[in-house]
């Protein structure tokens, strides 16, 4: 569902981006808000503008909506348990020796059994 949503949500942004693009710009702050001129037509400057206004504020909306339901849907789903969480099984009561051999942290937890834990000096001849 929630996959649905967001593909959802991800079309009308989409949209929502490029009916801004195609307004045109009532500043003119730069001169190039378009020219043309006359009658009040489908698709003369004032029939488009009403349909890109419409256009605009019905796609906001919708992207309100699908923002709130992908919220809710976030505060409703389980979260994942985080691996801070979750204390190691074996807790070591000792300090870690201090030649750098295993302290019981997460990672040698992950370490198969045998292996050295660090890397190993040759003895002097």
């Amino acid at each position: 569902m929630e996959t649905v949503v967001i593909v959802i949500h991800l079309m009308i942004v989409l949209a929502l981006v490029l009916v801004v693009l195609l307004q045109r710009s009532e500043g003119g702050a730069l001169g190039i808000g378009g020219g043309g001129g006359g009658g009040g037509g489908f698709m003369s400057s004032r029939g488009s503008a009403n349909v890109l206004t419409r256009a605009t504020a019905i796609l906001a909306v919708a992207f309100f909506g699908t923002s709130l339901a992908l919220s809710l849907i976030a505060k409703n789903t389980e979260r994942p348990a985080s691996i801070l969480d979750a204390a190691p099984s074996a807790a070591p009561s000792a300090p870690a020796p201090a030649d750098g051999g295993s302290g019981g942290g997460i990672l040698d937890s992950l370490r198969p059994e045998g292996q050295p834990s660090g890397p190993q000096v040759p003895a002097a001849q």
